[in-house]
């Protein structure tokens, strides 16, 4: 019981990217010691800037990184052999380089590529010996980098999960809200289940999109697909709360509608799209073009604000058409 409550206390402030940047570092400075180069230090420091979030974001940001050192190393190389090794050439070696390394998409790689200069520059030597002393130096702190960032990258099944179950009961709740405003339109809501529903579509996606990046094969993420269909959806929700703000009288299609909230509270739970909403839409909208036309320019509006609402409904089941399952009789066992 201790140890679970140490583990809790501690993951706000050692999370595996640390844990990995400390086993990375020291390797990456015990190799260096073990192989004698200089300053040992240097291959730790380019070691905790090589750890990453990702495995494909390692992969990447290593090469970037190890492209932007040695040209960064040639064009030192040149500016020292033409005027000496001072430390205002230093400042042309800025003004030239850094140019350079964002024109050939090397920006990440900008503070890399000056750490190994500036080791060169400490040797005070132009001599293949101190080059590859400092290559080298480069080669262990990303190489210990790059093996820490594919050993092991945590699982995001466990936070996604999370997230979706976040989503959803938001989005019922809004629902359940949105109804009980129809039915009166003098009950109050703070609207912070909208809040609570952006912050977990927006944290799923960035947590899909590691879990894509972590995949040996990249490929399509279901859970990226599931949240951008909820972010699509957000944006008819946000509509639909508009619509039924302007509704200040009761009404009875506003009862008609709150009966589909009420069953979107239910659906937004499912995986599989059934077609019953969508049904009861259909059912609706035929009802209401039924309906004598409005006397009153107050019912007029209300009625304007929930026709309005139904094309928003319509839209947001016509994203859940798209993205989810169909439902066909051999699912029924798996419901």
């Amino acid at each position: 019981m201790a140890l679970n409550k140490w583990k809790s206390a501690l993951r706000p402030f050692l999370g595996i990217r640390v844990i990995k940047t400390a086993a990375a570092t020291l390797l990456a400075i015990l190799t260096a010691t073990a192989l004698e180069l200089d300053n040992p230090a240097a291959a730790g420091i380019l070691a905790i800037i090589g750890v990453e979030t990702t495995r494909w974001r390692g992969f990447r940001i290593v090469a970037s990184k190890f492209g932007a050192a040695l040209i960064g190393l040639m064009v030192a190389s040149a500016l020292f052999y033409l005027f000496g090794f001072y430390i205002w050439v230093l400042s042309i070696y800025v003004i030239v380089a850094f140019p350079i390394l964002v024109r050939v998409g090397l920006k990440e790689g900008t503070i890399t590529g000056a750490m190994v200069v500036f080791q060169l520059f400490m040797k005070q030597e132009l001599s293949w010996t101190s080059l590859g002393s400092v290559v080298l130096l480069l080669v262990i702190g990303l190489g210990w980098a790059t093996v820490l960032n594919v050993l092991y990258m945590p699982k995001e099944t466990d936070k996604l999960i999370e997230r979706r179950r976040e989503t959803e009961d938001s989005l019922a709740a809004i629902f359940g809200h949105l109804a009980a405003f129809l039915r009166d339109p003098d009950t109050v809501w703070s609207g912070e289940e909208v809040l609570r529903a952006e912050d977990a579509i927006v944290k799923g996606l960035e947590t899909a999109r590691r879990a894509r990046e972590n995949r040996w094969i990249p490929a399509d993420e279901p859970w990226e697909l599931y949240f951008t269909m909820r972010r699509e959806q957000m944006d008819s929700v946000k509509l639909m709360i508009a619509s039924v703000a302007m509704v200040s009288r009761k009404a009875p299609q506003a009862d008609m509608i709150a009966q589909l909230f009420d069953r979107l509270r239910e659906d937004v739970k499912s995986d599989y799209y059934e077609g019953a909403t969508e049904a009861m839409l259909d059912e609706l909208e035929r009802t209401f073009r039924r309906m004598p036309l409005p006397v009153t320019r107050d019912e007029f509006e209300t009625r304007a604000a929930l026709w309005q609402l139904c094309r928003e409904l319509r839209r947001y089941l016509t994203i859940a058409k798209r993205s989810k399952k169909r439902k066909t009789s051999s699912d029924l066992a798996v419901i």
